[in-house]
C-alpha cells in the first residue's frame, strides 16, 4: 500500500466559520483519543469523493493529537475492474461476478497486508475495494474495524452483496451517508449515519470572484464569458448521466440559443470505465461547438493545486451548475457549488436530497425535461439565481463543512 503523506492541520483555522465554542467542543472530543493509532484505507488518492474527504479529515485528526495514517491500495486494472463491478452492483446495476473475480480480488488484497504488521487502535475501511482485507488477517487483526460505505446501497444487486457479505461480520460498525443506505446483509449490527462534507478552506472552495472565474474559463478553456455557461463537474460515469446532461442542454438551447455547456471531470485511478464513458460523452456531443468536454486526458490539469483552481473556476463562473445523477452516494460537488452561491439543478436521488430543499436551495429533478425546464428558468431569472445561491451557501455552512464531519467521527471513535 502507498502511504499518503499529509501535514497536521489545526482546527483553529475554522474558528471564523464555526465559532470559538465549536472549536473548543471538538478539542474536548479529541482529548481522550490523543495518541490513538488510526488507519484509513481506500482505493485511490486521486479522483472521487473519498479522495476529496480524507486529506482534511486526516490532517485535522493529526493536528488534534491522533496518530493517523492514510494508505491506498495497490492493484492493477483487472483488480479495479472487479471492484468497479462491486461498486456498480451495490448501487443496483446488474453485474456478473464469478469465482475468478473473487480469486483476483483476494489475491490482490493479499499483496496489501504489510501495513498490518503494525498494531492499530482503529481501522477505517472505505467502500468495497479494501473490504476483504479484514478476512485475510487471521490472528493479525488488531483494534476496532469500521466499514465506511460512501455508496447508495439502498437497492443493491444480490451478487455484489453476496460477494462482500462474508467480510462484514469482522467489522464492529458500518458508517453510511444516509439512513436508507443500511443494507441488512451488509450490516455488522451497528450502523452510524455520517453526512459527508466539504472543506471550505481548500483552494477548490475558497472565494473566487465570478468575473475572475469566467476570465479563467475564457483564457484557459475557450468559453465565451459574455454568453451563459452551464456546467456539470463529475466523473465520467453512467450514474452521473453526462449523456442526459447533453440532452437537457439541447432542450435549453431551443429557449436560450446562446447557452454553452461544459462537462468537466477527472478520470479516477480506480475507475477503468471512466475513459470509455468519456469517449461516449464526446460521441454524444456530436461536434456541437458549444459543448465543451474536459478531462484530465486533455485540458484539465493533474497538478493538485491547479486542478482545484480549475474546478473552482467552473463552479464559481457558471450561471447554472447541474448534477444530473441517477444514483448518488452523496454528491459532494453539489455542496461545493452551493458553497460558491451557485444556482444548482440536481437529480432527486441519494444524498442530494439531503443537501437541497427543492425550490429553496436549488432545484431537484427526475428527468431530462425537468432538468431543461429548471435550467432555462434560472438562466432567464438572474435574481432568482442570486437568492437561491445565498440560501444554498448558508445551508452548507450550517450542515456540510468539515468540522461537523470531524466531530461525528470523533464521537464514533470515542464510543468504543
Amino acid at each position: 500500500m502507498r502511504r499518503v503523506v499529509l501535514a497536521p492541520k489545526s482546527i483553529c483555522e475554522y474558528e471564523g466559520l464555526i465559532g470559538e465554542e465549536a472549536v473548543s467542543e471538538i478539542k474536548e472530543l479529541a482529548a481522550p483519543l490523543r495518541g490513538a493509532r488510526v488507519l484509513h484505507v481506500n482505493a485511490t488518492a486521486y479522483g472521487g469523493g473519498v479522495a476529496e474527504l480524507l486529506p482534511s479529515l486526516v490532517g485535522l485528526k493529526r493536528g488534534l493529537g491522533l496518530e493517523v495514517e492514510w494508505r491506498v491500495l495497490s492493484g492493477d486494472e483487472t483488480f479495479f475492474e472487479v471492484t468497479k463491478k462491486l461498486h456498480n452492483g451495490l448501487q443496483g446495476m446488474d453485474v456478473g461476478l464469478d469465482p475468478s473475480d473473487r480469486a483476483l480480488y483476494l489475491s490482490t488484497l493479499e499483496g496489501n497486508l504489510e501495513v498490518f504488521s503494525q498494531d492499530w487502535d482503529f481501522v477505517v475501511v472505505h467502500d468495497p475495494q479494501p473490504m476483504g482485507l479484514v478476512g485475510l488477517l487471521d490472528g493479525r487483526r488488531t483494534g476496532h474495524w469500521l466499514w465506511r460505505c460512501h455508496i447508495d446501497t439502498s437497492t443493491p444487486e444480490a451478487a455484489a452483496v453476496d460477494f462482500l457479505a462474508p467480510y462484514i461480520g469482522y467489522f464492529e460498525v458500518a458508517i453510511v451517508s444516509m439512513p436508507g443506505y443500511a443494507t441488512p446483509n451488509l450490516n455488522p449490527g451497528r450502523t452510524e449515519v455520517v453526512l459527508p462534507s466539504i472543506d471550505p478552506l481548500t483552494p477548490k472552495n475558497q472565494a473566487l470572484a465570478p468575473s475572475l472565474a469566467r476570465q479563467i474559463l475564457a483564457t484557459r478553456f475557450g468559453l465565451d464569458p459574455e454568453r451563459p455557461i452551464i456546467s456539470q463537474v463529475s466523473r465520467y460515469d453512467p450514474w452521473k448521466d453526462p449523456l442526459g446532461v447533453i440532452d437537457a442542454y439541447r432542450e435549453v438551447k431551443r429557449r436560450v440559443p446562446e447557452v454553452q455547456l461544459a462537462l468537466v471531470g477527472n478520470l479516477a485511478d480506480d475507475d477503468p470505465e471512466g475513459t470509455e464513458y468519456h469517449a461516449m460523452t464526446l460521441d454524444h456531443a456530436a461536434g456541437d461547438r458549444d459543448i465543451h468536454v474536459f478531462s484530465t486526458l486533455d485540458r484539465l490539469s493533474r497538478d493538485e493545486l491547479t486542478h482545484a483552481l480549475e474546478i473552482n473556476a467552473f463552479q464559481s463562473g457558471s450561471d447554472v451548475v447541474i448534477q444530473k445523477s441517477t444514483r448518488e452516494g452523496f454528491g459532494l460537488v453539489v455542496a461545493e457549488a452551493m458553497w460558491k452561491r451557485a444556482a444548482v439543478v440536481a437529480g432527486r436521488v441519494g444524498g442530494i436530497v439531503e443537501q437541497i430543499e427543492d425550490g429553496v436551495h436549488g432545484y431537484l429533478v427526475s428527468s431530462i425535461e425537468e432538468c431543461a425546464e429548471c435550467v432555462a428558468v434560472l438562466l432567464q431569472k438572474p435574481e432568482l439565481r442570486r437568492e437561491m445561491g445565498a440560501r444554498a451557501r448558508e445551508r452548507v455552512r450550517e450542515r456540510f463543512i468539515t468540522p461537523r464531519h470531524l466531530a461525528d467521527y470523533l464521537r464514533i471513535l470515542r464510543s468504543f
